[in-house]
C-alpha cells in the first residue's frame, strides 16, 4: 500500500504546480440502482467549455487511482468524469469478486453498454463541457467498456483502451463506430489472445473505422497501474515506461482530436 500510495503521488508530482483541480462526487443512477461518479476540473482553465473525458474503471471499481487519473486530466485542461459500472453499493472486496463482477457485465454487453451510456450522459451533463468535443478512456476492464461504447454507436470523437480485452463478440457492432479508436497494449499481456487482435482489427478495417494501436515491449497486463506490483510473471504488472509512453500517446491523440 505505502508502494501504491508513493506513486499515485508520483503520478500527480509533474501537475502539481499547475492551477487547482476542483472536484465532485455526482450521484445519478441505473432505474432502482444507485451509481456515484467522480468528476475534476481545472478552476482556473479558460470560461469557455473544454473537451469532456469520460474515464472508465479496471475490474476494482472505481477507485482513488481513477480519481487521480480524472485529476491529471483536469491539470491538461480537460473536464474528466469517472463512471461507476457496480454500483455505489455493489464493490468488489478483492480479485476474485472483481472477476465475477467483470465478467457478468462482460457476459451482458447490453447491461454493459446502458452503464457506459449513463456515464456519457453524466459527462455531457457537465457545465464545463463542450458537448461537441468528447472522448473516453478505460483501462482494463475499462478498455473493453470503452471499445464496447464506441461499437454502441456513441456519437463521441474518439476512445483509448489502455490494456483492455480486445475481444469482439458481434464483430458486425463495428459499423456502429463513430469514434476515432487508439489501442495502447503490452506486447507479453497473456490475457489477450492474438486471435482477438487479428478479429478486432479485421473488423475494424471491413468497417473503415479509423484505428491506431500501439504495442510496448515488456509490457504485460495493467502496465498502467501502480498496484498491479512489479512481478510480470503474474501477467500483471506496472510498467514505468510503458506507463509514461501510453499517457504521452493519449495526449497526442487528444491533441489531433480536439484541434
Amino acid at each position: 500500500m505505502r508502494i501504491f500510495s508513493a506513486l499515485l503521488l508520483g503520478l500527480l508530482a509533474s501537475t502539481s504546480l499547475q492551477a487547482e483541480v476542483r472536484t465532485k462526487t455526482v450521484k445519478y443512477s441505473d432505474g432502482d440502482v444507485a451509481l456515484e461518479g467522480f468528476v475534476a476540473w481545472d478552476s482556473e482553465a479558460s470560461e469557455d467549455q473544454r473537451p469532456g473525458v469520460l474515464v472508465v474503471h479496471q475490474w476494482l471499481g472505481l477507485t482513488d487511482y481513477e480519481r487521480t487519473r480524472c485529476r491529471q486530466l483536469a491539470e491538461l485542461g480537460y473536464v474528466a468524469f469517472a463512471l461507476d459500472i457496480y454500483g455505489a453499493e455493489d464493490r468488489p472486496a478483492d480479485v476474485q469478486e472483481a472477476r465475477e463482477f467483470s465478467g457478468r457485465y462482460k457476459q451482458d454487453r447490453e447491461l454493459y453498454r446502458r452503464r457506459l451510456t449513463l456515464g456519457l450522459e453524466q459527462l455531457r451533463a457537465q457545465e464545463q463541457v463542450a458537448d461537441d468535443q468528447i472522448a473516453a478512456i478505460g483501462y482494463c476492464f475499462g478498455g473493453t467498456g470503452v471499445l464496447e461504447l464506441a461499437r454502441s454507436g456513441a456519437n463521441i470523437d474518439g476512445v483509448v483502451s489502455f490494456h483492455g480485452g480486445l475481444d469482439s463478440p458481434s464483430p458486425e457492432d463495428a459499423k456502429n463506430i463513430q469514434a476515432k479508436i487508439l489501442i495502447l497494449h503490452g506486447a507479453d499481456d497473456p490475457f489477450v489472445p492474438a486471435e482477438d487482435i487479428q478479429a478486432m482489427l479485421a473488423a475494424f478495417n471491413a468497417a473503415d473505422v479509423d484505428w491506431q494501436m500501439n504495442i510496448y515491449s515488456n509490457a504485460v497486463h495493467s502496465f498502467t497501474q501502480p498496484m498491479a506490483g512489479d512481478d510480470p510473471s503474474r501477467g500483471a504488472a506496472y510498467n514505468a515506461t510503458a506507463d509514461q509512453r501510453s499517457w504521452k500517446a493519449m495526449q497526442l491523440f487528444f491533441d489531433e482530436l480536439f484541434q
